[in-house]
């Protein structure tokens, strides 16, 4: 197992008694069965109660406005992306609190360099770019379910250890890499990273691309309420 940027962590301390953590239960079985009827179908849509949707709400430490950022630079990236690659590649944009990573595959080094181009210019967009994109065949459907299946196994994980939240992350697989996105602190980076590790599942790599908060911030972050969505 390799690791970029990551440092060892102390697993045994970590696991959630099940006397206290069994809540989180169906949570993991919504991540891992919402992983693998995606990875299968292509698009699914997850229902989940109040309580739950209220846990994420609050647990996401990102304002409503980046998060609206975040599907607004993937949605409109997806766009420009499709229109310069056509059928000669498949790229992944994921956006988190505005810093954006590019993965998948493309025919060669140009097509690469005018995909960070075109969402570099996006309104939003926090620069650098994480551009780890592959000159490369497309992957198989085989592949991209598998990194679906291993994407729903780190967030099924993460959802049943303690002191870590499976929404303060974005978790993506591409090619058996697992990139981990979020504000985190470093403590809490150790723990996502081992978290992830001990998921096996054929990983190949674990690449921290946090941004780091200090653990005062992260104690004034959790005194906030959830912030209230607005009702259409």
């Amino acid at each position: 197992m390799k690791f970029s940027n990551a440092l060892q962590a102390k697993p045994t301390s970590q696991i959630k008694s099940h006397s206290l953590m069994d809540y989180r239960k169906p949570l993991a079985m919504v991540a891992l069965c919402a992983g693998i009827a995606l990875s299968l179908q292509g698009c699914v849509a997850v229902i989940v109660g109040g309580a739950v949707m209220g846990t994420m709400a609050a647990t996401d430490r990102r304002s409503l406005g980046a998060q609206a950022e975040d599907a607004s630079i993937v949605l409109k990236g997806s766009g420009r992306i499709e229109k310069v690659i056509a059928d000669l590649g498949r790229v992944s944009v994921v956006s988190f609190n505005r810093k954006v990573l590019l993965t998948g595959e493309v025919k060669d080094e140009k097509m690469k360099k005018e995909v960070e181009k075109e969402i570099s210019t996006l309104a939003g967009v926090a620069l650098p770019i994480t551009n780890e994109i592959v000159v490369a065949p497309l992957s198989s459907f085989g592949v991209r379910s598998n990194d679906m299946a291993i994407t729903a196994k780190v967030q099924a994980a993460i959802i049943d250890t303690k002191d870590i939240y499976v929404n303060a992350v974005k978790v993506h697989t591409d090619r058996s890499v697992v990139y981990l996105m979020g504000r985190v602190t470093q403590r809490e980076s150790k723990i996502y990273a081992e978290v992830a590790s001990r998921t096996g599942g054929g990983i190949r790599k674990i690449v921290k691309l946090f941004e780091y908060i200090g653990e005062d911030e992260l104690q004034e972050l959790q005194k906030k309420p959830a912030p209230e969505q607005k009702k259409e």
